[in-house]
């Protein structure tokens, strides 16, 4: 860049006794500048004459580098060009089956036979005679086609989804920000080996925590994009058919209906006799406690309070 040429043609000190410190502070702001070219969270470095300096030359290369990054993840490469082709495969399988337990062990057997795993198992009781199973298996999109066909033989199939998403432009683009970013942080790293004062030591530490968090941040995405174009998912229903062929919860006559009612009769009557359970050890010290107040305060003297009568007057002696 122009910048790297300005900085090679001067030499590190100058004469007319200027320190070492100041060229080595140039060559930083230099290259900082650099830097925030190449990386795009880069920034808040170089002065104001700097940014306005490296603004043409920056807006260039993010429009050059937006143009080819939006050409790879536009066009998909051509298969017969050399260029790996990455697809994400998803399925779904409602299958009914004789035995819920039996087809589900078939089915782990199918997925790790063919080098996969199951990632997820749910198995329910719908009722005191069905079961009703979801496994969710990963396994290798080579042996994808294979999979699905022993899956969808195991049984009656009732519906089957499935969906292939082209991310060759995604992944492509990708492992090209990775390489950037990998770049800009070792340009950081080396500003830091030449650095000399403490002040920028500092501001290139943050600087370098900042891009390694934005590398951590394309790598794992490039794992994510890497381990579903490995390895296809299939969702996978298990369930149990019913005798007549129909659900018993779609068809409720009279007696039905009485029967559920008696049930919820029944469970009431039960639940009151709990609830008088619960509470009987609590009514019957109640009881005893009125009996035993009631047994004191008979005992106990009564004190009544009668009022004093007047005294009587003396009476006259009966006449002759």
């Amino acid at each position: 860049m122009p910048y790297e040429r300005h900085t090679d043609s001067h030499p590190p000190t100058r004469p007319g006794g200027r320190p070492r410190a100041l060229a080595a502070a140039g060559l930083l702001a230099v290259l900082l500048a650099t830097g925030a070219c190449g990386a795009s969270d880069s920034g808040g470095l170089n002065s104001a004459s700097d940014d306005k300096a490296a603004a043409p030359h920056a807006a260039g290369a993010n429009a050059e580098s937006a143009a080819k990054s939006g050409d790879k993840a536009s066009q998909a490469p051509d298969p017969g060009s050399g260029v790996a082709v990455h697809v994400i495969r998803t399925a779904t399988l409602y299958v009914e089956v004789k035995s819920v337990p039996k087809a589900v062990s078939a089915a782990r057997g199918v997925a790790e036979g063919a080098g996969g795993i199951v990632s997820e198992e749910n198995t329910e009781r719908v009722d005191d005679t069905h079961e009703a199973s979801r496994l969710v298996l990963r396994v290798p999109q080579d042996r994808y086609d294979e999979v699905l066909r022993a899956l969808a033989g195991a049984g009656k199939l009732v519906s089957r989804t499935s969906d292939a998403k082209d991310v060759t432009g995604q992944v492509v683009d990708v492992e090209s920000r990775i390489a950037t970013q990998r770049a800009s942080v070792a340009r950081v790293r080396d500003l830091m080996d030449k650095a000399e004062k403490l002040t920028d030591v500092v501001t290139l530490e943050g600087e370098l925590s900042s891009r390694q968090a934005a590398l951590e941040s394309l790598l794992a995405q490039q794992a994510s994009l890497k381990d579903r174009t490995t390895l296809a998912t299939i969702t996978l229903e298990l369930s149990e058919p019913y005798e007549d062929g129909k659900d018993p919860e779609e068809d409720t006559g009279f007696l039905d209906a009485l029967a559920g009612g008696w049930d919820a009769f029944v469970t009431m009557l039960r639940w009151i006799m709990v609830a008088i359970g619960a509470t009987a050890p609590f009514l019957a010290a109640a009881a005893v406690l009125v009996l035993v107040w009631r047994l004191l305060r008979s005992r106990l003297p009564q004190r009544r309070t009668t009022p004093q009568e007047p005294s009587e007057a003396p009476q006259a002696p009966p006449a002759a």
